[in-house]
């Protein structure tokens, strides 16, 4: 089994031993962790404030489901393309415009919702909002990348990664809550919309630390996809079953709390979910692995799976939460392990679009979890939604299982190189 903790360090990293206080001095890197946690930030602001929005201009739940929906499947459809973008032509080549739009038509979306226009504008006005969702995360995940080339921190900057995005799923849904409830309806959505584009502007401005562009004499790199790669479609597969368990958590505990007639549990519940998922990713980055990632992955999916599939069978707060609590531990070693991975299948060329496809794929899931959770919980029992988590994690680990050799770094005949910098040609078919 290969270590993650044995390689020599980089030049911007003076210990071998993986930790947060080491990773945070890497030379450079509050250039890009400051402004690019800014940036993301409306990202979790995006679909509550729809949400709320819609719901209050129409009075449908439905509506607003549906409305935020399309622009979950939307952000995933396209943000692998704008990944690819990313990677040939530069990440403020294609940020600033991505911004522009989205601003735009994110207020173009408040517009319409405000002057009661019918379901089919919003739809049309929420497709190049999503798709416009810029992908800041994977930026920066591409970023950690060229700083820590061959260092035993990448598996600490996945965790750091996986805790940041964690910590703005916590805090935005919080934040667009109160400014629709306490502010305006509207004020979520148009806040979303300023804040991507100031976040986004200054992180754009950040261009020294931004990965090269794969032009030049590296056409066979240029011109491939990471969607190629064998092991980056397991990894999507593996991504989805994420997605649904965000996805239906959400809807299903936003249920369960009205049922028992205590609305205001909801976010004491979902909170509970995220600590865990923040606690788990803090450990998990601290951790000097010795175990293969593969490994980790497997095993880590395998706990997810099996404690998604109790969350059904709850009936009281207490153990909800507890269940809730253990899911979001088991969520964030997989999120981290998965992204690590990333670094040995994909060559440095194609990482922003591997990362925006994985990114993509648990929106995918959360998008497809939150429709058909709502469902199973209008036409079946209190609950149900929880069967939503569990069906798309073990499906997933099915196929994480009988396809594990695929994440092997030179599965299917190809020839990647291995850690994280790849400072030479790479043969993609």
């Amino acid at each position: 089994m290969a270590s993650t903790v044995t390689k020599e360090p980089s030049k911007d990293s003076a210990s071998s031993r993986p930790g947060y206080g080491q990773l945070l001095r890497t030379r450079g890197a509050w250039t890009f962790l400051l402004p690019g946690f800014a940036a993301r930030q409306p990202f979790a602001m995006l679909t509550i404030s729809i949400v709320l929005l819609v719901q209050h201009t129409t009075g449908s739940y439905g509506a607003a489901g549906a409305a935020a929906a399309v622009t979950g499947v939307s952000m995933a459809l396209f943000a692998p393309y704008s990944g690819r973008l990313a990677d040939r032509y530069g990440q403020r080549t294609v940020l600033i415009p991505g911004v522009l739009v989205h601003t735009v038509s994110g207020l173009a979306l408040t517009a319409l919702a405000l002057a009661h226009a019918p379901l089919w504008a919003l739809f049309a006005a929420a497709v190049p909002t999503g798709a416009s969702v810029p992908q800041v995360g994977p930026m920066v995940r591409a970023r950690w990348g060229v700083k820590l080339q061959d260092s035993p921190l990448m598996t600490t900057a996945a965790a750091f990664e996986s805790v940041t995005d964690e910590l703005t799923f916590v805090v935005g849904p919080l934040l667009a809550t109160a400014l629709c409830t306490a502010v305006d309806p509207a004020a979520g959505l148009v806040t979303e919309a300023t804040l991507t584009l100031v976040g986004g502007l200054l992180f754009a401005a950040q261009r020294g630390t931004q990965p090269a562009v794969t032009g030049g004499g590296h056409t066979r790199v240029e011109h491939g996809s990471a969607l190629r790669i064998p092991g980056v479609r397991v990894l999507i597969v593996t991504f989805l079953g994420i997605g649904s368990v965000f996805g239906g958590m959400q809807v299903s505990l936003a249920a369960f709390t009205e049922s028992i007639g205590r609305p205001g549990l909801n976010g004491v519940l979902y909170g509970t979910f995220a600590a865990g998922n923040m606690l788990a990713g803090l450990v998990c980055g601290a951790i000097a692995w010795k175990v293969a990632p593969q490994r980790r992955l497997l095993v880590g999916y395998a706990a997810l799976a099996l404690a998604a599939s109790g969350l059904w069978a709850a009936h009281s707060v207490l153990v909800l939460a507890a269940l809730g609590l253990l899911v979001g531990m088991c969520i964030a070693p997989s999120l981290i392990t998965g992204y690590t991975l990333v670094e040995s299948l994909v060559p440095a060329g194609a990482r922003t679009e591997a990362f925006t496809w994985l990114t993509g794929a648990v929106a995918l899931g959360q998008a497809a979890a939150v429709t058909v959770a709502g469902q199973l919980e209008d036409r079946l029992w209190g609950g149900a939604g929880f069967l939503v988590p569990m069906g798309g994690t073990l499906l997933a680990l099915v196929t994480l299982v009988a396809l594990r050799s695929r994440l092997s770094a030179r599965a299917a005949g190809r020839t990647v190189a291995r850690g994280v910098g790849h400072r030479v040609p790479v043969a993609v078919d």
